[in-house]
């Protein structure tokens, strides 16, 4: 294979990757990393790396909008940001020294989590109550726009949700992946904060948490510009497209599109990692 005809071929498959990852907000990187090992047999850490640096791009583009709008909860995201950095320069560390067929059993089991997680029924409902003290003190309670008006919203459970958002710095760093699926548990369950406010706010965060990984990779040479570049691009193009298609597209036939798909590599990464394949 040459090099051009390998740089096309990973730049459709990292527009696939965008395309469906905006369409069901886990990101794209739970497709390039398995794209990358399991099609291309790329090292599983420089696939890791390179979708951290994909996750920067996409969630430096696509979280200004939000932010535009109104939508994001600013002041939560920079106060979990320390939480998840924290988390994925630890789990950045621990995964050099892990063997990659570890690492692949690890990530087939995040992955499974995260077909499970978009399956899960999104609630819209805010809840007036507020029962968490440190979150009046930090000042994490907000309004974003709905239909029309401000709705206002109060963020319950901070230390829970710290936790979790720690957790999911930790399998970012470790992975590769935004942990999206985690950070919106974190946020949409835990915390009880509007399902738009969490998703929005998880994108905001996600680049931060990724570049935290990514300076670990960058210093141990786990990020080739061979293999971002196209990527980058592709996934650029795909989430832009996704965000215009999922207007029009069935949102239900396509979370059980991707669950299916993502279970298949899944299990695919876990058989792999188990038969000592990558």
């Amino acid at each position: 294979m040459t090099i051009l005809s390998f740089t096309l071929i990973l730049l459709a498959g990292a527009f696939l990757a965008g395309l469906l990852g905006s369409l069901t907000g886990l990101g794209g990187g739970v497709v390039i990393i398995p794209l990358l090992t399991l099609v291309f047999h790329v090292d599983i850490r420089y696939a890791i790396g390179t979708a951290l640096i994909a996750s920067i791009a996409t969630s430096s583009g696509s979280a200004s909008a939000y932010v535009k709008e109104g939508i994001t909860n600013i002041r939560l995201g920079m106060f979990l940001e320390i939480a998840t950095t924290t988390g994925a320069v630890v789990g950045a560390l621990i995964a050099v020294f892990i063997p990659t067929n570890v690492v692949a059993i690890i990530f087939g089991c995040v992955l499974i989590f995260s077909a499970l997680m978009s399956f899960r029924k999104k609630s819209e409902a805010v809840s007036d109550e507020d029962v968490s003290k440190l979150a009046r003190d930090l000042k994490l309670n907000g309004t974003y726009p709905s239909g029309g008006e401000v709705v206002s919203y109060k963020v319950r459970h901070v230390p829970g949700g710290y936790f979790m958002m720690t957790f999911a710095g930790v399998m970012s760093g470790l992975l590769g992946i935004g942990s999206g699926a985690l950070k919106v548990l974190a946020m949409d369950n835990i915390m009880r904060i509007p399902f738009k406010v969490s998703t929005t706010t998880s994108n905001f965060m996600i680049g931060v948490t990724a570049a935290a990984s990514a300076v670990v990779y960058l210093q141990r040479g786990y990020i080739s510009p061979g293999l971002c570049m196209p990527v980058v691009l592709g996934v650029l193009l795909g989430a832009f497209g996704g965000s215009r298609l999922l207007v029009k597209a069935n949102a239900k036939w396509l979370r059980i599109v991707f669950g299916v798909v993502i279970t298949f590599l899944a299990l695919q990464m876990i058989y792999n990692g188990l038969n000592g394949k990558l």
